[in-house]
């Protein structure tokens, strides 16, 4: 626990030297350059490790620009030196790096990260000392990277409060639950295709390395596990992340997920497990619409990310994933993409989270829904209500989400008849959900004197789908006169 403690110690220091510096600004800006450092002393310590089981291992990288020659002496390169070092060859090197088919995929790892990445210190004295303070952690030593693993997801939590940064947390307790429920095996190609910073992909490693039982195994779930991020921030984040998990490797690409028509999509590009949250709340760049057929065209990110989803899986793939109840309840085209999800999917389980699961970020109310292709279509959805912890009226900062919460579901799950959990369970035909015109916002009928609670955003998300209701229902009148 003191060393736990101690690295902790170290992180709020390389914070407390770059809140010094005139060119770090806000707490994004403070983690990417934090990162991108972690990420090369991270890259190193891989490097010795396969060197040592490799005589023959040679590095992508140009020896001036490897963390061992520039950052590891504490009396080394600093100031004005440093700076101009940083600026004008660590980071022109590394971003055009030569690459061709020879090259050890790592190299393209990196190059991959420090397309975006950015140094904002400006002070080469202040560099030194961060770099200093970075090289007091041991990542060749398996518990000093367990125990920083900890301290990376703190430093990811932090991203919540760091202004749009937010979106890119999921709490891990609704990722392993996802992960845990969809249930992959060794083997299963495996997307998130909005990765963010990797909690899905985390959780997922987590599920599966009881299967790993040999170094075959573990290059098998490296192939099969894929995500893809298209901000420069998360991308480094989730990179990072992985490699601290074991991960030689990671097959992330920078991109955006929608950016390719849904029609170039084929059979090689087929998954069978996808997790994720995808953004929600949020439009797309104009014109990513027009990548999507006519009755699906929407700027709204999450509907187009379902659209997506529901393209990729293969026959029986399986997905669970974070939509808010806008999608529940939304009417037009979100009706459309209801009707094909219940049409050609089983929709079997929708999970109704509490207010505050993604709190400070939003107050939205959200759903886990879970999902498989299935030709036959969906007959019933069970509805589960995930209850408050008892005395919480909400989550928070200081009283978040919890990974034992989910046990109940997790022994729900497979007796869902069982009377005792009658209270927070309750199925719904499809035929009843066609009669209310696809709407699946259904609360639980064992509660009906609870007044539901809505969020502002909530509030304001059902007054304009009644407005653009109203405005669909004058043009029809005027079109009928």
């Amino acid at each position: 626990m003191q060393e736990n403690r101690n690295l902790g110690g170290i992180v709020k220091s390389v914070r407390d030297i770059m809140r010094k510096d005139a060119g770090v600004d806000g707490d994004a800006q403070r983690i990417s350059q934090m990162v991108w450092m972690i990420f090369l002393k991270v890259f190193d310590s891989m490097e010795e490790e396969r060197e040592a089981e490799d005589e023959n291992y040679k590095s992508p990288l140009s020896e001036e620009v490897r963390w061992r020659n520039w950052a590891t002496d504490p009396e080394g390169m600093t100031g004005e030196e440093l700076l101009d070092f940083v600026n004008n060859k660590l980071f022109k090197n590394l971003k055009n790096l030569a690459l061709d088919d020879k090259t050890d995929p790592r190299g393209f790892i990196v190059k991959q990260v420090f397309e975006d990445a950015y140094n904002y210190m400006k002070n080469g004295i202040l560099i030194r000392q961060v770099v200093n303070k970075i090289n007091e952690i041991d990542f060749t030593s398996a518990q000093d990277r367990h125990l920083f693993n900890d301290i990376y997801e703190h430093i990811l939590r932090e991203l919540q409060s760091a202004g749009s940064a937010g979106e890119f947390y999921t709490p891990r307790p609704v990722t392993q639950f996802i992960v845990d429920m969809t249930n992959p095996k060794l083997g299963d190609i495996i997307l998130d295709p909005a990765c963010g910073t990797g909690g899905f992909l985390i959780s997922t490693l987590n599920h599966l390395k009881k299967d790993v039982k040999s170094i075959e195994e573990k290059k098998i779930l490296e192939k099969t596990l894929k995500g893809i991020e298209k901000k420069p921030l998360p991308h480094l984040l989730c990179m990072t992340n992985l490699i601290l998990h074991d991960v030689e490797i990671p097959n992330i690409r920078h991109d955006n997920s929608l950016s390719r028509p849904i029609i170039d999509y084929n059979d090689k590009d087929k998954v069978d497990i996808v997790v994720t949250n995808p953004p929600f709340g949020g439009a797309e760049e104009e014109g990513i619409e027009n990548n999507f057929p006519a009755e699906f065209r929407t700027r709204e990110t999450a509907d187009l990310f379902l659209v997506l989803i529901m393209k990729l899986l293969r026959d029986e793939g399986r997905c669970g994933l974070v939509l808010p109840d806008g999608f529940l309840f939304g009417e037009g085209i979100k009706t459309r993409i209801k009707e094909k999800l219940l049409s050609e999917f089983n929709l079997h389980t929708i999970v109704r989270l509490p207010n505050g699961i993604f709190n400070p970020y939003t107050g939205i109310r959200t759903n886990l829904l879970f999902f498989e292709k299935d030709s036959k279509g969906t007959k019933d959805i069970w509805y589960f209500e995930h209850p408050l912890p008892e005395n919480y009226k909400t989550y928070g900062k200081t009283k978040p989400v919890r990974h034992e919460e989910f046990e109940l579901e997790k022994e729900w799950w497979n007796n869902r008849e069982d009377e005792k959990f009658k209270q927070y369970c309750w199925k719904v035909s499809l035929e009843e959900i066609q009669k209310r015109n696809y709407n699946l916002d259904i609360n639980n009928p064992t509660k009906p004197e609870a007044e539901k609670e809505l969020s502002k955003e909530e509030i304001i998300a059902r007054i304009e789908q009644n407005l653009n209701r109203t405005k669909e229902i004058l043009k029809e009148i005027k079109g009928a006169s």
